[in-house]
């Protein structure tokens, strides 16, 4: 991966001139610039511009970051670490071969284990607690990581998960206690692996489902100095004022596009990327007989995120666009900052 497709967990935000070698903050002047290739340039630098005035104010997540205003920041990461092997092998290779530059492990499920080795084994990926409550795989039932006569709310007959297709029950039956002693236990196993995450996020239930879940996870993430992952549109302005950095646009959840003509749309993506501070939140897998066994439905949506990901046309396109690809780290240094200063 070139240099410019680093993730800058731990470099200084680089000015807006310098972001990729030979893209100009000003336009050049195309006649001066003879042949196709400086054309293309040229067009790609207008393109880049234009997309840079339809966000006319200031991103408050750039400021709190340390970046200008008009830089156009993306985090890639990859969600569902630790569902299963195929998902485990996919993720690590969108990290080391693709422009993925975070993860979210789920603590519950089968393929944890093998996930949370391969984090010990590369402790510079960044990544995050995907707080895992409901199944959405009829295949592959998990169950709660406290004892489950702490949490008997949050399991089904079964004693596992809720199911994805009974997700509204869960989110009325489920107490706020024992939520709050399943996502302790999650958190607590991953730290106690000798696991250091950057944030955290939740599987299948944007903002945790509920306002009481969202406002008692984003005390979890204060207590341990993590950052979190926002939905709510009205709730990032709320924590952007107090010095807490968020994506400041709407999270892209890869399951929402067509597999079909999806590289075509993720470069689309890319070059129409607003200013501020953007999260896609993807879910690379390995094609083979494990993804589609467990998923018969979704396996093409993972699947051809990953082959997106891994791919030149992604890593040229962010390098063309002057993208800034970031992890959740330096996200986590400022909530953690804050964290201290309440404590």
């Amino acid at each position: 991966m070139s240099a410019v497709l680093t993730c800058r967990c731990t470099k200084p935000p680089p000015t807006a001139a310098g972001i990729v070698q030979g893209h100009s903050a000003t336009l050049s002047d195309p006649f001066a610039m003879p042949g196709v290739d400086h054309l293309l340039r040229w067009i790609r630098q207008a393109r880049s511009m234009a997309v840079s005035c339809q966000s006319m104010r200031t991103s408050r997540a750039n400021s709190l970051l340390g970046y200008g205003d008009d830089a156009r920041l993306l985090i890639v990461n990859a969600d569902d670490f630790g569902m299963s092997e195929a998902v485990n092998e996919a993720v690590l290779g969108s990290i080391k071969q693709g422009v993925v530059c975070s993860t979210s492990l789920m603590v519950p499920w089968p393929g944890a284990a093998q996930a949370m080795q391969m984090l010990r084994e590369n402790p510079e990926i960044d990544f995050g607690v995907h707080l895992s409550v409901i199944c959405d795989m009829p295949r592959c039932r998990a169950g709660p990581v406290a004892p489950l006569e702490a949490v008997s709310s949050l399991v089904d007959e079964s004693g596992r998960f809720y199911g994805e297709e009974r997700r509204a029950e869960f989110v009325a039956r489920a107490k706020l206690g024992e939520l709050e002693v399943e996502f302790r236990s999650q958190i607590e196993a991953v730290v106690s692996a000798g696991l250091q995450p950057t944030h955290l996020d939740w599987h299948c239930l944007a903002d945790g489902g509920r306002p009481d879940v969202f406002d008692m996870t984003l005390g979890l993430a204060k207590d341990h100095g993590l950052a979190l992952r926002v939905h709510d549109g009205l709730s990032i302005p709320n924590l952007q004022s107090q010095g807490l950095p968020t994506n400041d646009h709407d999270v892209l959840d890869s399951f929402s596009l067509d597999p079909v003509g999806k590289s075509e749309r993720y470069v689309k993506m890319l070059r129409d990327l607003p200013v501020g501070l953007t999260e896609w939140a993807v879910h690379p897998a390995l094609d083979g007989p494990e993804l589609r066994e467990l998923e018969p439905d979704g396996w093409p949506v993972r699947h051809t995120d990953y082959e997106f990901l891994v791919s030149a046309e992604a890593r040229e396109t962010i390098e063309e666009e002057g993208i800034v690809l970031l992890s959740h780290e330096p996200l986590r240094r400022v909530w953690a900052t804050d964290s201290s200063q309440l404590h």
